[in-house]
Formats: structure tokens, C-alpha cells, sequence
């Protein structure tokens, strides 16, 4: 296993390899991280003690979010790159050919059930393939019932099970879930696995590690590590005001999502889906995920999901 850092100064790639390694300077060579690498301030360090390993524990401890992050001896250091081990499950449930529409139910927090599921049966009339909770909203075995009962056996809803009892939603009924993994531990993603069934993994909590300043993980080694560890569903910011990426970042995560289906969110409508699509460059294994501005459409949220439906078909020559 190897990864890139850029590092200032770069000679500091030397403490680091130590640091998450061994720790001593005489630790055991067999294990010993080493520097093998360095092109300016891009310090590439190996770690022949993560070979073959599959924790998400194990791997945030040792090279995402280790210790380097609360050094003082050190300007800045930012995770590029990963050359990831061998034996990541990935996803379980691969992306459809083409652009998929999703939407999200809203208000985000305070709908009952029963109203919640008259929201979900508006957006699956929209065109919905997906529709989820907010990542505010903690989901029930109630809440499963009711919009399942109000949305078609085609159309997946991702109950929340972020700090909630996932057993109960699963005997509930659910056919997907959905969870805050950065804020639950990206080893959630691991157990949730286990219950046979497309995972939606929110990239909410992760801002802080891409946006840490001079201490920071590049988005692309986020959204890799999401897919590698079971996403199949895996979010990329959008190309909207409304997120902080970069469009270069979007197609970075994009490419680093595939093969699970890469959701596109974050101010995304009927009035830009098309764009969206565009500036993404592929049409192909990608969702776009209607948020709030599909309720503010003037004839309703139903037309509003189908505008942005109709807004994803590829237009002929």
C-alpha cells in the first residue's frame, strides 16, 4: 500500500513514514514505512504493514487520519493519493448504465410517517428511481412501512440509519439504506454490508477533512475509500455554487466512484440538470439528486422531478 502526500517541507515525509509505521526509529524493518518517493513537496510513502489489510479503522489510523494531522513539527500535509490494498469489497450493487434521477424527502426534519410517505409517493410520480431521507432525518421501521406503502416496488427509498437501529429498519422492510459515514465511522459502511442491500453512503462530516487547511485529504482519496469500502452509492458535490468543489474535483470523484452509481448533489434542479451532465462529461453510471429545488417548482413537486427528468435525457443530434 502507498500514498502521496504533499508535504511541507517534504523532508518531514521522513517523520511520517516513522510516525505511522513504527513509531521508534529503530522499529522492526519488516513493517517499517518508508519514503520511495519524492517530486518536489508529493512525498510517496509505502506501507508494507497495510498490505492486504481491509479495516476502514485500520486504514484511517494508519494513513488518512492518523497522527500526522496533530503534528506541530510539520507546515502542512495533505493526502492526494492512495494506492489502495488488495481485498476492499467495493460495491455490491454496481451502477445502471446511464443518468438516474433521485430526490431527497423534505422538510428535512418534523414529518411524520404517514406525511412522509405522501412526499415520497410525489416524487416516485416525478420519476424518482431513488428518493432518501435527509441526512438530518433519523429513519423508523414506521417511516419504512409508510413510504413503501405509498411508492412503486421499482423505486428504492435509503432509510437513515445513522445512529439508529438498523435491525429494526431491516425487519421493517427496507430495499436500501443510508448512512452518515463520516460522522458514524467509515467502518459502518463495512456492517451495513451485511445486510444484503444498496448502501447510500453521505458524504456529510468529510468537508472537514477536505477543507482542513494546511492539514487535508483531496477529495478524490475520499471518494475512492467510500466506494472501496461498500458504497454503492457514493455523493460528488456538484457542479453548483451550492458546494464547495471545484469542477476538476466533481470528475475527480466521479472517475473514483465508478463502479457504484456517482450522485450528483447540492443545488441540482430542472433549471441546471442538463449542465450538470455537461460539465460532468459522461452520462453514464451517474445520478442527479433533487434537493430543495425541485419543491420550489411552480407547478408542484411532481412536475419539478419531472422537469429534471426530462431535463437528464440525452437530446438527439
Amino acid at each position: 500500500m502507498r500514498a502521496t502526500y504533499e508535504i511541507d517541507p517534504p523532508e518531514w515525509g521522513e517523520t511520517l513514514a516513522i510516525l505511522q509505521s513504527v513509531s521508534l526509529a529503530d522499529g522492526p524493518e519488516h513493517v517499517r514505512a518508508r519514503v520511495v518517493g519524492v517530486e518536489g513537496t508529493r512525498v510517496t510513502v509505502e506501507f508494507p504493514a497495510l498490505d492486504g489489510e481491509t479495516s476502514a479503522e485500520q486504514l484511517l489510523a494508519a494513513c488518512v487520519a492518523g497522527e500526522w494531522a496533530d503534528r506541530g513539527d510539520v507546515r502542512s500535509c495533505r493526502l492526494v493519493e492512495v494506492e489502495w490494498p488488495d481485498g476492499l469489497p467495493g460495491p455490491a450493487f454496481p451502477a445502471e448504465p446511464g443518468v438516474s434521477v433521485g430526490a431527497i424527502v423534505k422538510p428535512a426534519l418534523g414529518l411524520a410517517p404517514r406525511a412522509a410517505a405522501a412526499v415520497a409517493a410525489e416524487l416516485a410520480a416525478g420519476g424518482a428511481v431513488l428518493i432518501k431521507d435527509d441526512e438530518l432525518q433519523r429513519s423508523s421501521p414506521e417511516r419504512v412501512r409508510a413510504i413503501h406503502a405509498a411508492i412503486p416496488d421499482d423505486v428504492l427509498y435509503a432509510a437513515n440509519v445513522t445512529g439508529a437501529d438498523a435491525d429494526a429498519i431491516v425487519e421493517g422492510g427496507a430495499r436500501a439504506l443510508m448512512v452518515n459515514a463520516f460522522i458514524a465511522g467509515l467502518g459502518s459502511i463495512a456492517r451495513l454490508r451485511a445486510y444484503g442491500l444498496p448502501i447510500f453512503v453521505h458524504r456529510v462530516g468529510s468537508s472537514f477533512l477536505r477543507r482542513g487547511g494546511v492539514v487535508s485529504v483531496s477529495a478524490q482519496v475520499l471518494a475512492e475509500l467510500t466506494r472501496l469500502l461498500g458504497a454503492d452509492y457514493v455523493q460528488v458535490g456538484s457542479f453548483s455554487p451550492r458546494t464547495f468543489d471545484t469542477d476538476e474535483e466533481v470528475r475527480e470523484q466521479i472517475a473514483a466512484a465508478r463502479p457504484a452509481t456517482a450522485v450528483i448533489g447540492g443545488g441540482v434542479g430542472a433549471e441546471n440538470a442538463g449542465e450538470q451532465l455537461e460539465r460532468a462529461g459522461t452520462r453514464d453510471g451517474v445520478m442527479l439528486l433533487l434537493g430543495s429545488a425541485a419543491y420550489a417548482h411552480a407547478d408542484g413537486l411532481r412536475a419539478g422531478v419531472a422537469a429534471a427528468v426530462e431535463a437528464a435525457r440525452p437530446r438527439r443530434a
